[in-house]
C-alpha cells in the first residue's frame, strides 16, 4: 500500500535554518583555526547542547538553567551566522574568538553535564498513589487509664487518691510507601550533591509536607 509524505512547511525551514547555521559554524571553526573534523564537530557540539536543553525544559520543574543553557547554544549558533555575513574578516580572526572557540568544548561538555544529571519531577505512581503535599491521617493517641479499685468494706473509709493515668504514648505518623520511596531518592540526591545526609527541614522544604510527616519520614530514612 502506498504511503502519501506530506511535506511540512515547517520541517522544510527548520533543515533549510539547520543546515545554514551547521556550515557557519563550520566555517567559523575552520577560520578560528579547527581544521579537519574538527571543524564538523563544532556544529555538532552546539546542536547537541539546543537539543539537550529544550529537552529538558519539558520535563523539568525548574527551567532556569535549562533556559541558561539554551541560550548560550542559541547565542553560538546565532553569532555564528552573524560573523559569517561579510562583517568578520575569516582570513584574520581576532584572538579573543579563536579562545571563545577553543574553550566551548569545555563549556558544552560542562553544560550536557548539568543537563543530564539534573533532578527531574517524579511522575505519580498511578491513580492510587498518595499526593505528595498531602499530609497522612490525623493519627489517634492511644490512651490506657487504670480504674482504682473500690475499698473493701471493713477497711475505714479513708480517701483513696485515684490511680494516675498511664503515659500516653506519642502518636506515629503514616508515611505512604510512594511518599518515603520519593523522599528516599531526594535524600540521595542531596547527598551526592552535599556530601551530607539531609535534615528533617530541608526534607520538608523539598516535598512540602508538614513537620511532623517530615520528622517520620526522616526517622525512617536514617
Amino acid at each position: 500500500m502506498s504511503r502519501t509524505i506530506r511535506l511540512d512547511a515547517v520541517l522544510i525551514q527548520a533543515v533549510i535554518a539547520g543546515a545554514l547555521s551547521f556550515s557557519h559554524l563550520h566555517d567559523l571553526a575552520e577560520a578560528a583555526g579547527q581544521d579537519g573534523w574538527k571543524a564538523w564537530a563544532y556544529p555538532i557540539s552546539v546542536d547537541l547542547l539546543l537539543v539537550a536543553a529544550w529537552r529538558r525544559m519539558r520535563t523539568h520543574a525548574d527551567n532556569r538553567a535549562p533556559w541558561s543553557w539554551f541560550v548560550i547554544a542559541l547565542a553560538a549558533s546565532l553569532g555564528a551566522n552573524i560573523a559569517t555575513a561579510g562583517l568578520l574578516d575569516l582570513g584574520h580572526v581576532p584572538a579573543w574568538l579563536r579562545i571563545l572557540v577553543a574553550g566551548w568544548p569545555a563549556l558544552a561538555f560542562l553544560g550536557g553535564t548539568l543537563l543530564a544529571h539534573a533532578p527531574t519531577t517524579p511522575e505519580p505512581a498511578g491513580p492510587d498513589a498518595a499526593p505528595l503535599n498531602a499530609p497522612g491521617p490525623e493519627p489517634t493517641p492511644d490512651v490506657t487509664v487504670e480504674r482504682a479499685p473500690d475499698p473493701a468494706p471493713e477497711l475505714p473509709t479513708a480517701p483513696v487518691p485515684p490511680a494516675a493515668a498511664a503515659p500516653v504514648s506519642a502518636p506515629t505518623v503514616p508515611v505512604p510507601p510512594a511518599l518515603l520511596d520519593h523522599a528516599r531518592k531526594v535524600a540521595d540526591a542531596h547527598h551526592a550533591t552535599t556530601g551530607d545526609r539531609i535534615d528533617s527541614a530541608t526534607l520538608r522544604t523539598r516535598l512540602g509536607v508538614p513537620a511532623p510527616l517530615a520528622d517520620a519520614i526522616t526517622a525512617q530514612l536514617a
